[in-house]
């Protein structure tokens, strides 16, 4: 494979590949040409307002998705890895359309190198995830694309397209770290259900997720510093203005100190 010319170049041809297999694949492949100066430079090209995506799974509104069992059958466990499956493959998207779109903190200086690197493990890790689940499923006779999806993740990309801040509050510090809430619940699920080849996958994930949270929260306060605002206030007003609805209870306390995110933060913006 020949690497793209710049960083720029490679996010965009991630995201304009439909085959979500395919996507994982080139993330990896272009995470290890920058990581060995195969690709050096950060260039400037322009994300597509969307993701290209696969003509399955059939995408529907969050109200209109059929309701998952709670059981602990097959079919149930391999609804809930299609979700999960389904939320990695825009994660990865998330990730890369971040490189490609912000190039500067809000105060005009330009971002480091070191954000485009933090930026691209997240890439590569997502990249991962997905793959992982996917084989997942295979294993128990499905594929990605066999079930319905909702549209509602990439709606906050487009709500936070033009605000590197709002980004960051949103994306990895309010819905990645719902992921940190909600994974030890699945994780104990599966493990009584026997099924402890989907539970070290998504220990994995649970593993990288606080990681990609606190990449989150650490440039968030960089764009907080850049302007002169105090972190958590002005992550609680982005979140009121960009994010729809309240926080969810219960909140994974240790995992999201472990990134970085004070409950004094999360706490006054959390439904009853």
């Amino acid at each position: 494979m020949i690497a793209p010319p710049t960083l720029s170049d490679a996010a965009v041809a991630v995201l304009t590949t439909p085959d979500a297999s395919e996507k994982a694949r080139l993330s990896r492949a272009f995470a290890a040409a920058w990581r060995d100066g195969a690709i050096k430079d950060l260039g400037r090209a322009t994300p597509p307002a969307r993701p290209a995506r696969p003509a399955r799974p059939a995408l529907c509104h969050p109200k209109d998705m059929p309701k998952r069992g709670k059981g602990q059958s097959v079919a149930n466990r391999i609804a809930l890895l299609h979700a999960i499956a389904h939320i990695e493959l825009n994660a990865i998207d998330l990730a890369w359309d971040i490189l490609a779109r912000f190039q500067h903190l809000p105060d005009g200086t330009p971002l480091p190198i070191a954000f485009h690197t933090d930026w691209l493990r997240v890439a590569d890790e997502e990249a991962l995830h997905f793959t992982m689940v996917a084989d997942r499923l295979a294993s128990l006779g499905a594929a990605y694309g066999d079930l319905p999806a909702h549209d509602g993740l990439w709606q906050a990309s487009e709500a936070t397209a033009h605000d590197l801040p709002a980004r960051l509050a949103v994306v990895p510090m309010v819905l990645e770290a719902r992921g940190l809430d909600v994974t030890p619940a699945i994780i104990d699920s599966l493990t009584r259900a026997g099924d402890h080849d989907s539970v070290a996958v998504l220990e994995i994930i649970l593993r990288d997720e606080v990681g990609h949270v606190a990449t989150g929260r650490r440039w968030f306060q960089v764009a907080a510093q850049s302007m002169g605002q105090e972190a958590g206030p002005w992550w609680q007003h982005l979140v009121r203005t960009h994010f729809k609805g309240e926080l969810k209870r219960p909140f994974n306390g240790l995992s999201r100190d472990l990134a970085g995110l004070p409950s004094d933060w999360y706490e006054p913006l959390a439904g009853n």
